[in-house]
């Protein structure tokens, strides 16, 4: 999986069913609710919620580390692991998959997912970019890395094809702005992975913006990097990604990013949360534990700064349920396009493996 994080230093610069509703809440349990109408697709910026009234898919298959877990466990344990394995969550596509490889996975993760079924929505992770993390801070990609990220990236798309898909951009990308000297080629790449993407017919984009804690309360950052990025090009960002930040903070510093990109020309953009990680949310900065990538969970209910599971994935951002302030719910409202799980707190150092033993105490935590 991908390479293991640190970012304080950077700090500083600034789904048994397999498919649930998108328009709701996805089952705690086994139970899937009744299907609704599918929408158009409107995955183009500007256009109506291209998330919403859809089926979010859910894969359950080897690709999934949480499947086999929960596979092999019996009564309550197996209860408590379906409310991450059979919920919708964005699978991570990188490196470790081979060129040659990366259109059949994709193609039949997709055909899980859906069941077949083409009007289902499914929601993956592009984080193809070598060097990346800390590695983008020491050098630039080679010649080489850039011929194979445009093949890889060709491929992703052909499997793809005509899907209704969420995917989210380059998980971390405030690194794009350690890159040395300045250099505009991670993304540039990103830009051409952005726009090969977005001009799939029922695809929408979001580019990974960091958090409300990374670049800290920098929306004036997160645009510079998002410009080069090609931003324009598609349905708007991705927040909170690796990150614990609370939806709140999160709404908030999105409606400051559409605003600021609105002002460099480019308005009309939306985003989504992950919500997997920040039941209770903190900053970044401040995680208990011997490595904020891998956070202290939640030890019961009313316990607070740590980690445990945080709204399920859905595009009903305003519900009374999520507990949001008025200002919050109208800023969602007219921004956030869902609260999706792109992050995996159930994993060791949110990469590999999966932690049964931290998976249970997630989901025996939540307040949702």
């Amino acid at each position: 999986m991908h390479p293991l994080r640190t970012r304080l230093g950077l700090l500083a610069l600034a789904v048994l069913a397999p498919a649930v509703l998108a328009a709701g809440v996805s089952g705690a349990g086994p139970a899937a609710p009744a299907a609704a109408t599918a929408a158009a697709p409107a995955a183009r910026a500007g256009a109506g919620n291209p998330l919403a009234g859809r089926t979010m898919g859910v894969y359950r298959g080897p690709m999934e580390q949480s499947w086999a877990p929960y596979q092999r466990a019996t009564g309550a344990k197996k209860e408590l692991l379906a409310k991450i394995a059979l919920r919708p969550k964005a699978k991570w596509f990188g490196a470790w998959v081979r060129d040659a490889d990366i259109e059949r996975k994709v193609e039949d993760y997709i055909a899980n997912a859906t069941g077949g079924d083409p009007n289902v929505l499914v929601q993956m992770a592009v984080f193809r970019m070598v060097p990346w993390e800390h590695d983008a801070c020491k050098r630039l990609p080679s010649k080489a890395q850039k011929k194979s990220y445009r093949r890889w990236i060709r491929g992703f798309a052909r499997g793809v094809g005509d899907a209704h898909a969420a995917l989210i951009l380059q998980p971390d990308g405030p690194f794009a702005l350690c890159v040395p000297k300045g250099s505009k080629v991670p993304s540039r790449m990103i830009r051409y992975a952005a726009k090969r993407l977005a001009a799939l017919p029922n695809t929408s984009v979001y580019i990974d913006a960091g958090a409300g804690d990374w670049p800290k309360d920098r929306p004036d950052e997160a645009a510079r990097f998002l410009m080069p990025a090609g931003i324009e090009y598609v349905r708007g960002f991705a927040l909170n990604s690796t990150h614990y930040s609370p939806t709140s903070v999160e709404i908030g510093f999105g409606t400051r990013l559409v605003e600021e990109l609105a002002r460099r020309g480019v308005p009309g953009r939306h985003f989504v949360i992950n919500t997997s990680s920040n039941g209770k949310g903190f900053d970044f900065g401040t995680a208990r534990g011997k490595h904020p990538d891998h956070a202290k969970v939640c030890r019961s209910r009313s316990d607070s700064h740590c980690v445990t599971l945080g709204i399920p994935p859905t595009t009903d951002v305003t519900s009374p349920r999520w507990g949001l302030s008025a200002a919050d719910s109208a800023r969602a409202a007219a921004h956030v396009d869902a609260y999706l799980w792109f992050g995996r707190p159930w994993l060791f150092m949110q990469a590999d493996p999966f932690l049964t033993k931290r998976a249970l105490r997630l989901v025996r935590t939540t307040p949702y």
